[in-house]
């Protein structure tokens, strides 16, 4: 039986053609049987002969109508095999045009569903995220197109639907993922002004109290954990494709940015700021630029040994400057690495808050979100200390000339900061013993001993400036655009008194130094926050020079 969609089957042979009964063979049987009556007959004795030729005669006239119903029987049957061989051959013929436009459907379909699933849907939902409607989308996608005669109506329809169907829900989650970037910008944007108020309050909080160093300490390890609060904000605000913090108005010397993002990470003792290059910051980079590096810096301090360091330099390269973050930690294996860089390239590729995770990382995410946007390249190797080495290239187009300092014979940076210090190999460095008491009880008492202390001492005695308690006359020096550069001051008032060690005998006026303080005049690289920020914001402005600020509240 012959059914649709059956495989064709190979014709078979035509029936073998019948005798021609309608010709003198149907005789042969009647005149074999005659004869053999005739021979008979003559042999037979003559009382016998009679009844064997009636007999004779009889079966030849039996054989003859045998014959005859035989030959009309065949030529009927010929007949009708010869009809069955023509209807089944319109059949076949019919059956194999049937299956050949079938399998013309199919890969016209296979065809179309391959369209579909490879251009058409990629296509749909790349424009459903670029914000077009869905409608316009399938308007694109169907005007002008015009399918193969094979494809049903039906199909087509069907087609449709499901392209409708999936940019609609693109739609619908590009929606409700744009409402919570949204959400979440706002939040991290309402964080950012209570941080703001809050820096501002501690601000005027270390003016007032600036003559007790205890109220004063705890007001400076306050003003750090805003900071760190306010970096967070800013993390979630670039996670939901805002800018972080503020727009700077002038360009800005590297090594200030390099100070600015090591007052954002809580490890700040730890980081070692190594040769930098004279060079500035264009200032839109700027606030983009610090929060990238505190991150990759507050990496560096949280996977590495508390009492390793981590060792910051830049340099130009061919195609702008890097920044070299080095820390002697464990290391990546070469799939953690592969991992990490991965996360970078989709942080780069639109990462957000949304395909983050239960237990989001926002570190790496919200580097490479930034690298995405302001044209940073981040590379991780490995470090020869051991750990990792983070590069940051900063692109040639945000690089300008760094203003010149008005400190004479200072590096950029270096000698004219009293954060800045250099690992001295011989004697007890001030490192090892601010991280022998970084503990609150001895920040708070041991005065300058800790780095807690340390890092905030310059806005200490810019307080007591204020407070009238004498200072060094070369103490300040700024760069061109206004920027604050400071030489290491001392107070005329005798420091508290703190855990007792030796130290060098002094030579500049003034009481003897705090015994944490073994190397008074040798600069460490490191960051004290709140003199920067003090310095910067306004606190103790100098002719001629116009105040920036990289404070976290400020916006």
């Amino acid at each position: 039986m012959v059914r649709v969609g059956s495989p064709p089957e190979s014709p078979r042979p035509a029936a073998p053609a019948g005798p021609a009964w309608n010709g003198p063979v149907w005789l042969i049987p009647i005149t074999a049987t005659v004869t053999c009556s005739a021979v008979a007959v003559a042999l037979v004795d003559g009382d016998a002969r009679l009844a064997v030729a009636i007999c004779l005669v009889v079966a030849s006239a039996a054989v003859a109508l045998v014959t005859a119903e035989s030959a009309r029987r065949g030529s009927r049957i010929v007949a009708h095999q010869a009809r069955h061989a023509a209807a089944t051959g319109d059949l076949r013929a019919r059956h194999q045009a049937e299956v050949a436009a079938l399998l013309r459907g199919i890969a016209a379909q296979e065809s179309a569903m391959l369209r579909l699933t490879g251009e058409q849907l990629p296509k749909a939902i790349l424009h459903v995220q670029q914000g077009e409607s869905a409608e316009e989308v399938l308007d694109g996608l169907v005007r002008g197109q015009v399918d193969a005669p094979e494809i049903s109506p039906d199909f087509a329809a069907a087609r449709i639907a499901v392209l409708r169907s999936v940019a609609e829900a693109v739609e619908a989650e590009e929606g409700m993922r744009d409402s919570a970037q949204r959400a979440f910008v706002n939040i991290a944007r309402r964080v950012q002004a209570i941080v703001h108020q809050q820096a501002t309050d501690l601000r005027e909080m270390e003016e007032r109290h600036g003559a007790q160093p205890d109220v004063f300490g705890d007001l400076l390890r306050l003003d750090h954990g805003t900071a760190l609060i306010g970096r967070l904000a800013d993390s979630i605000a670039v996670l939901g494709g805002a800018r972080p913090g503020r727009q700077w108005q002038n360009n800005v010397p590297l090594y200030s940015v390099l100070r600015g993002a090591v007052s954002r990470i809580t490890d700040y003792p730890r980081v070692e700021l190594m040769a930098v290059t004279e060079v500035a910051v264009v200032g839109m980079s700027v606030e983009p630029l610090i929060h990238a590096l505190a991150e990759l810096l507050d990496n560096a301090t949280r996977y590495s040994p508390p009492q390793t360091v981590v060792r910051v330099s830049a340099s130009e390269v061919q195609s702008g400057v890097a920044v070299e973050i080095e820390d002697g930690g464990i290391g990546l294996a070469e799939e953690a690495r592969r991992r990490v860089e991965r996360l970078l390239e989709e942080a780069s590729a639109g990462l957000d808050l949304a395909d983050l995770g239960e237990s989001p990382r926002l570190g790496l995410a919200v580097v490479g979100r930034l690298a995405q946007e302001h044209g940073f390249r981040v590379a991780l190797r490995p470090s020869a200390y051991g750990g990792v080495r983070a590069i940051l290239v900063i692109p040639k187009e945000l690089i300008t000339t760094a203003p010149v300092s008005v400190v004479s014979g200072a590096a950029p940076g270096l000698d004219a900061l009293p954060a800045a210090r250099t690992r001295k190999p011989s004697g007890p460095a001030r490192g090892a013993v601010a991280r022998a008491d970084r503990g609150p009880g001895n920040r708070r008492d041991g005065g300058e001993q800790g780095f807690g202390e340390r890092e905030f001492g310059e806005r200490a005695y810019g307080a007591r400036e204020r407070a009238g308690v004498a200072e060094s006359d070369d103490a300040v020096g700024r760069t061109a655009n206004g920027l604050p550069q400071r030489r290491r001051r001392l107070p005329a008032t005798p420091p508290r008194v703190g855990p007792p060690q030796a130290a060098p005998a002094r030579t500049d006026a003034g009481p003897p130094p705090r015994a944490a303080d073994p190397a008074p005049e040798s600069p460490e690289p490191g960051l004290w926050l709140a003199a920067f920020q003090s310095a910067v914001s306004g606190d103790s402005p100098a002719p001629g020079g116009r105040d920036e600020s990289l404070d976290e509240g400020e916006r």
